[in-house]
């Protein structure tokens, strides 16, 4: 029997951490990376910014969509045109899981809407609680109710598409998780952070913190552990590995 070569899980790399933080522990991609822990499907990056070419559904088991410092409401044509390939990923039911930009982009490329929270900046780390719709979700399913993760954003989906299911949010950013179809996941906060990845964030962005009224200091010592939303990403992956391995079984 001939053996077939696994689909690839792409990253599709919208964003780059500040230089300082990459030197020391790399970017968007290598932190998802890790994240998704040992996996059988070759893992490539894509980055649209510089045009690289989003593939065919159905020539992928799955996508993830990195952070960016970019704006979805700033309508950038790499932007744009990803939010279209999205909607093709969706269609064909390929597992896609966004985060931050990428959550954003995708509820604005289904048909919500993404802009500027009207609170502002939320950062560091927060506390996010389950909807009862995550109970039986594929993603979220077994979670605790609460769980600490890691955030830093300026826009928000401020409005999910009509058929989408929201799964979590928090006192400030109401929508932290959202699910549309079976097969794509939003998720505003970072899975892929961990500690010291959020404490850099807090001090690169010390001033514009102040700005709003609050004490970096105080953010920075907030910062804890998210177990439980770093281990979305191996989540994400063993999804992603069971649906493929389900579509390259042969037919009867």
């Amino acid at each position: 029997m001939e053996d077939l070569e696994p689909r690839p899980l792409a990253i599709i790399k919208v964003g780059d951490t500040f230089e300082p933080l990459r030197e020391r522990r790399g970017d968007f991609e290598n932190w998802i990376a890790a994240g998704l822990g040992d996996t059988p499907l070759p893992v490539v990056v894509l980055d649209p910014r510089r045009g690289d070419t989003l593939p065919d559904p159905a020539t992928l088991s799955g996508a993830i969509v990195t952070g960016s410092h970019a704006m979805v409401s700033h309508r950038e044509p790499w932007s744009e045109s990803t939010g279209q390939w999205l909607r093709q990923l969706v269609a064909h039911r390929t597992p896609v899981l966004g985060i931050c930009f990428g959550h954003q982009l995708l509820a604005d490329a289904l048909g919500g809407e993404a802009g500027d929270h009207p609170a502002g900046m939320e950062i560091g780390t927060v506390q996010v609680e389950l909807q009862p719709e995550a109970a039986d979700d594929p993603l979220t399913q077994g979670l605790p109710p609460r769980f600490d993760a890691h955030v830093v954003h300026r826009q928000s989906a401020l409005r999910l598409p009509k058929d989408a299911v929201r799964l979590a949010g928090n006192d400030f950013e109401s929508t932290q998780a959202f699910r549309i179809g079976d097969s794509a996941w939003g998720l505003q906060f970072h899975p892929e952070f961990d500690d010291e990845i959020m404490r850099g964030y807090v001090e690169h962005l010390a001033e514009p913190i102040r700005a709003e009224g609050a004490d970096p200091g105080a953010v920075e010592a907030r910062v804890k552990p998210t177990p439980a939303a770093a281990g979305l990403l191996g989540r994400f992956a063993r999804i992603v590995e069971a649906r493929s391995v389900t579509a390259a079984a042969p037919s009867a």
